[in-house]
């Protein structure tokens, strides 16, 4: 993997700080590096990076003003000291999203999912900003963002044992938190890799490993009960293709 990228912040000690700390990186090679937005734009213009490192809150224009600019993107991590901005950061879907300052481990992931994006496109698989194979479609290794209320969460989808269908909203279960979000459990499903998550039947979504233990049930449906102590009817109909998916 190779990658030629741009830092467009408009500090200049966070630009020298994530400079040295690409420098563990041999194969991200920092061709350039602007100060604004416009100045942003004519260099990606000029000289087509693989990958830019992208502020959010700079003078004038914003990160995603730029974005809004561009015909095609390139891969974008985002970079900043503000954590609002992040669900509108995975919805352009951004590789990833840094908070300043910036973690060395957190740079390490945001290097290993352009990695993982890379092996895929070099095994000829359609890929998007997510690393995920199809348009849209999430991977466990994802973090993603959960928002309730005042209360905002960074998770690794791998994480989530369970979505439940609150009317218009979904409830999320990942270690001690149930959180709604405003979103259907058809929406989630189209994003979601069936590979790991189940639709077992109307109102949930079941982390395939996060299941313990499966016992028959009413009318030939069967019962997950998943860590953290839930339990799941699956129905007649999902039975089926549950024990299809599971079998060896």
């Amino acid at each position: 993997m190779s990658k030629r990228a741009i830092i467009i912040d408009d500090e200049r000690l966070a630009r020298n700080e994530l400079k040295k700390l690409l420098q563990e990186y041999p194969d991200v090679e920092v061709i350039d590096e602007a100060a604004n937005v416009d100045e942003g734009l004519e260099k990606i213009s000029s000289q087509n990076p693989d990958l830019i490192f992208l502020d959010i809150q700079m003078p004038g224009k914003t990160g995603f003003d730029l974005l809004s600019e561009l015909d095609k993107s390139p891969q974008v991590i985002f970079t900043t000291a503000y954590d609002e901005y992040a669900l509108k950061a995975f919805e352009v879907n951004a590789l990833d999203y840094l908070l300043k300052p910036i973690e060395p481990r957190r740079l390490a992931d945001a290097i290993h999912k352009l990695e993982t994006l890379e092996e895929k496109e070099t095994n000829g698989h359609q890929v998007d900003a997510t690393g995920a194979v199809n348009r849209g479609l999430l991977t466990e290794a994802d973090q993603v963002f959960v928002k309730d209320g005042e209360r905002c969460w960074f998770v690794r989808l791998g994480e989530i044992r369970l979505f439940e269908s609150v009317g218009n909203y979904a409830k999320v279960f990942f270690g001690p938190n149930k959180p709604l979000i405003l979103k259907s459990l058809n929406a989630l499903e189209e994003r979601l890799d069936e590979k790991t998550f189940f639709r077992a039947n109307r109102k949930h979504i079941v982390n395939l490993r996060m299941i313990e233990k499966v016992e028959p049930y009413f009318n030939g449906g069967l019962l997950l009960e998943i860590k953290g102590g839930e339990k799941i009817e699956v129905s007649r109909r999902q039975a089926v293709k549950f024990k299809e998916m599971m079998s060896l």
